[in-house]
């Protein structure tokens, strides 16, 4: 487990290696808020999409792989709809915008920009195969469930909004290709080789722009915060796992899926809260403290993963 450990830790080092960065383009104004936007933009839109579309060209079909696939897309579900369960009855905070806030960042990873580069890291093309199928899964329930929760009205709830997200497109398309056997040419997968290198520096660089406007110590004596931390980034992928291994799932999978679930709380829930009105400070706050304390919890999650899959 030890090596394991230290392998983990040295991908994770380096994600903050670029967060780290992004803090330091903040505080010299190399990139201020309009450019953290539109560089989130290029991540959401266009990175994401194309690294999806990558790992599947970079695998070719066996119908072991599309079974595992179908694996993957089950654990993916009800990993996110039990946190979901466990989560609901925690946060009965009095003020609704904070409990809403509080919920939403318990139960979504940031499964994209952060498990995406870890997962390729450290399975391979297969990892992001399998990572992409998270992201699926997520995307759906986020602009589901997710959207209703943090609005609170049910009227926001849309099947074009759950259907038509880059998460979905992207994993859709790649998916598709993946079914039909149709290997692009090189004149339009060499741009999305280029486009997908992106899926990495550039949400690191964004995350590390939030991190800069955070004032860490409003929220150290918030005991709210320290039950999304402890839900986040440990009880809930310990109990992905252990569930998942008791199932008698093992391998890329269980690695995947525990690389997602062990991430930090979704940039999604600042996006949210800024749309619904809800409480912006706590979900920045909760955004990067949890990234910041997952630079030790990931490691040593996703190395027990490794040395019990």
């Amino acid at each position: 487990m030890l090596q394991n450990l230290i392998i983990v830790s040295e991908q994770v080092a380096i994600l903050f290696v670029l967060i780290a960065v992004g803090f330091v383009c903040s505080k010299t104004k190399l990139i201020n808020d309009a450019g953290a936007k539109h560089l989130t933009d290029i991540a959401l839109y266009l990175a994401t999409p194309c690294i999806m579309v990558q790992s599947f060209q970079d695998v070719k079909f066996e119908e072991s792989l599309a079974l595992n696939l179908g694996i993957c897309a089950i654990c993916s579900v009800l990993i996110q709809v039990v946190s979901i369960f466990i989560c609901r009855p925690i946060f009965r905070d009095k003020n609704e915008s904070r409990k809403r806030v509080l919920r939403f960042a318990a139960v979504f990873s940031n499964c994209g920009f952060m498990s995406l580069p870890l997962q390729k890291a450290v399975i391979g093309s297969k990892g992001v195969f399998y990572g992409a199928v998270f992201v699926m899964a997520f995307n759906i329930l986020v602009w589901s469930f997710g959207l209703v929760d943090m609005s609170g009205d049910k009227k926001n709830l849309t099947v074009k909004k759950i259907l038509i997200n880059p998460g979905v497109l992207g994993a859709a398309a790649a998916a598709l290709l993946f079914f039909l056997k149709i290997q692009l040419p090189d004149i339009a997968l060499t741009p999305i080789r280029y486009l997908a290198a992106l899926n990495t520096p550039v949400p690191m660089l964004v995350i590390g722009y939030h991190l800069s406007k955070t004032n860490f110590s409003r929220y150290l004596k918030d005991k709210a915060v320290y039950v999304v931390l402890l839900l986040r980034l440990v009880g809930i992928p310990l109990a992905a796992l252990f569930i998942m291994r008791a199932c008698g799932v093992s391998g890329e999978i269980l690695i995947a899926c525990v690389i997602a679930s062990s991430a930090p709380t979704a940039a999604t829930t600042t996006m949210f809260a800024t749309k619904f009105g809800r409480d912006i400070d706590l979900s920045v706050g909760l955004v990067s403290s949890t990234t910041v304390v997952s630079i030790v919890t990931m490691p040593v999650i996703i190395a027990l993963a490794q040395t019990i899959s």
